[in-house]
């Protein structure tokens, strides 16, 4: 086998090998770099926007009216005619009571009232055989004293002798005192009839209480709603007003929610309606939106009823009462929700989405802004909450601002970029740092 330097010879080399550097030499210088290419970045355009701005707020369900069943008069439970757990409308029969004591009082009150009016019957009926004798008595006075005249002028004339004219004289005082005694009578009569009709009312009252008790052995519903479950069963022995419940009702259609609001944040609101940043004049402005425990969206709106006025001392907060129609009964009594309050219209708001939005290292929210020239700029937010999947801006951003939401890797500000409308439909949900879910000032 031939060496290296046998098949060719070192002078061919040396001519050869300068020929061949020139030649790659040449093909290198001819190679120049591409130019770099302009980065390619979405954007949106800030604008101005109306926006309704919410709160949400945990509450807790209340019963939209509640009725504890207690019975009125002392005896012993008959019988129970309700299902627990079911329905029951206002005057419908829950439990009887034993009624046979109670109709005997009724019975006894009966005729106690029928002797008093009797009595009473009576003492008119001797008023007015008094009132009879008053006049009897008027009429025997008259004559009496007329016959007293005539003797008394006769007496003077000497007609009649002394006798005579003190005879009728002593007639006539004795019929003026038959008729103070007929008119003392009939004041005694008078008086008779009023203690006996006092009586008789007395007795009508008896009667009244009496078929009031009767009727109170039948207990009744005071009001529509789900009754629950009777703590008293057939043969218990009731007390009148006892401290004990029988049985609940709760009406659940409408139903309550009760939500607390600080007084931190009730005090800031009405500032910024008060500065005009908020319009509260909305025809929806009542409406509340309920979001259950299981993060589903109740499909019926409440009214917002009412704002207490006492302050909590131990939470420092306010209730809001809302009212929410519960047709279903998807809602029950002591169930935790979530209530999105409204708090007003933001008529020039500026909304960027949250993907736009990034932290600096002293944790400050920022924006990539491309500028006139297509060049961009790092801006520092001020945000006042996430509404959605944006960013409610408070300052730091100007209308007509081109904000950076894609294309951000590895972006400096002075960088020259190529601008593309931002496509919300198409852009991923969520591409939002989880860090950027609170707001990095107010």
């Amino acid at each position: 086998m031939l060496r290296f330097n046998q098949m060719i010879p070192m002078a061919f080399l040396a001519k050869v090998l300068p020929f061949i550097f020139f030649t790659v030499s040449c093909d290198l210088q001819q190679e120049t770099p591409p130019p770099p290419s302009v980065p390619e970045v979405a954007a949106v355009t800030v604008q101005f926007q109306k926006v309704m701005l919410t709160t949400e707020l945990p509450g807790r369900t209340s019963a939209y009216r509640s009725a504890e069943i207690r019975p009125q008069v002392s005896g012993l439970l008959q019988k129970r005619r309700f299902t627990e757990g079911s329905d029951v409308k206002a005057g419908q029969v829950l439990y009887r009571i034993d009624p046979a004591p109670f109709r005997a009082s009724v019975d006894n009150a009966a005729g106690n009232l029928s002797a008093m009016r009797k009595t009473a019957d009576q003492a008119r009926a001797a008023l007015k055989a008094s009132i009879a004798d008053v006049a009897r008595a008027q009429a025997t006075l008259e004559l009496a004293q007329a016959n007293r005249q005539r003797y008394e002028a006769s007496y003077k004339e000497k007609v009649v002798s002394t006798i005579q004219r003190d005879q009728y004289v002593t007639e006539a005082k004795t019929a003026e005192a038959a008729l103070r005694a007929a008119e003392a009578q009939v004041e005694s009569r008078r008086e008779s009839v009023a203690a006996a009709e006092a009586t008789n009312e007395q007795a009508q009252a008896a009667l009244k209480t009496a078929r009031i008790n009767l009727g109170y052995t039948d207990i009744t519903a005071p009001i529509s709603g789900r009754i629950g479950r009777s703590n008293v069963t057939e043969g218990a022995i009731l007390t009148a007003y006892q401290a004990a419940a029988m049985a609940t009702i709760q009406q659940l259609d409408p139903i309550y929610v009760d939500v607390p609001q600080s007084t931190t944040e009730l005090l800031r609101l009405k500032k910024r309606v008060k500065d005009g940043h908020l319009d509260q004049d909305g025809a929806d402005q009542q409406t509340v939106k309920i979001i259950l425990e299981d993060d589903t969206l109740y499909p019926q709106e409440g009214i917002l009823q009412f704002s207490e006025v006492t302050v909590n001392p131990s939470t420092g907060s306010v209730i809001l009462r809302v009212v929410v129609p519960n047709p279903d009964g998807v809602l029950l009594p002591g169930m935790f929700v979530r209530a999105v309050v409204k708090e007003g219209v933001k008529q020039q708001a500026m909304l960027i989405p949250q993907q736009g939005v990034s932290r600096d290292h002293k944790g400050n929210p920022t924006a990539l802004i491309v500028d006139a020239e297509n060049k961009v700029e790092s801006r520092i937010l001020t945000l006042d909450r996430a509404i959605g999947d944006k960013w409610l801006v408070s300052s730091g951003l100007t209308p007509g601002d081109r904000v950076i939401v894609e294309g951000m890797l590895m972006l400096q500000p002075g960088t020259t970029v190529k601008v593309i409308p931002f496509d919300e439909e198409t852009s991923e949900p969520g591409s939002a740092s989880e860090s950027d879910s609170q707001p990095g000032g107010a």
